[in-house]
């Protein structure tokens, strides 16, 4: 998961602000000219945005490598609701370049999907995502449901450093200690996953940012681990900062905690 970014005049990371995340995307896709205008406009006020590894996919044993990645952005509104652009990466073109596809519908990020993985070969990998609960259900469903599980697909690159960013990153002193750091020193592969839970919004504004992560880390002998990533901006200043625990439900207790602080329902 890629560090929030905020909007003009709250850009205090240095990096880019929404409306220019937008416009980089737009520059690079092949076909950014199929995103809708009034899509782009509500896009480009957003407060915030982060991007997120969906789902990743590499096939070795060809003439050369074949790779495609695909890419959730998610945009922050000021009425406290969520817009999404996914992005897909591949270079499965006739030069080893990375080529890039934009799109604001899954059905048709699916479509495209599919498409890329029938050139890579070797059958449909990660990116199908049938036996799934979509990421942003209605919540009415998601009450009824529960959250999402999804199925890891794990990335055999830089696990280690994947796995120190999101420990030094970690704000809460409650976090995972230096044995967990030295255990996954050797890790083999790494997943992300946003783990979607029931939100209940009260009346009024909400800008409220919370989000649960998995961080799923293979290990040495098949075995796994798991740290569990809160990013919220239940601050004092509404800076957003990121939290990280062994333990899924002392990082939901940690949510709660801080939201009866500031007096937000989540």
């Amino acid at each position: 998961m890629e560090q929030m970014r905020t909007g003009e005049g709250e850009n205090r990371g240095g990096g880019p602000t929404p409306a220019e995340h937008v416009a980089e995307l737009l520059v690079r896709a092949q076909n950014g000219f199929e995103i809708g205008e009034p899509l782009l406009e509500r896009l480009r006020t957003a407060l915030m945005h982060q991007a997120e590894l969906r789902s990743y996919r590499q096939r070795n044993d060809g003439a050369r490598p074949l790779r495609c990645n695909t890419y959730r952005h998610v945009f922050l509104l000021a009425d406290g609701s969520s817009l999404l652009l996914y992005e897909l990466e591949h270079d499965t073109g006739p030069s080893e370049d990375l080529l890039y596809e934009l799109y604001a519908r899954e059905d048709a990020l699916d479509e495209a999907e599919r498409r890329v993985h029938e050139r890579i070969g070797g059958g449909i990998g990660p990116g199908t995502e049938d036996e799934e609960l979509p990421a942003w259900l209605a919540e009415e469903l998601l009450l009824a449901m529960g959250p999402v599980r999804p199925r890891r697909e794990y990335v055999s690159e830089a696990s280690p450093d994947h796995a120190r960013r999101l420990l030094r990153r970690a704000e809460n002193p409650d976090g995972p200690g230096e044995v967990v750091g030295e255990i996954l020193r050797g890790a083999l592969g790494h997943h992300i996953a946003l783990i979607t839970k029931p939100r209940r919004r009260g009346p009024g504004r909400d800008a409220t940012w919370c989000r649960f992560y998995e961080h799923a880390f293979l290990l040495e002998g098949g075995g796994e681990i798991s740290l569990w990533e809160l990013e919220h901006n239940m601050t004092s200043d509404g800076r957003l900062v990121c939290e990280v625990y062994l333990d899924e439900a002392e990082a939901e207790v940690a949510a709660d905690r801080h939201a009866r602080a500031l007096g937000v329902e989540l």
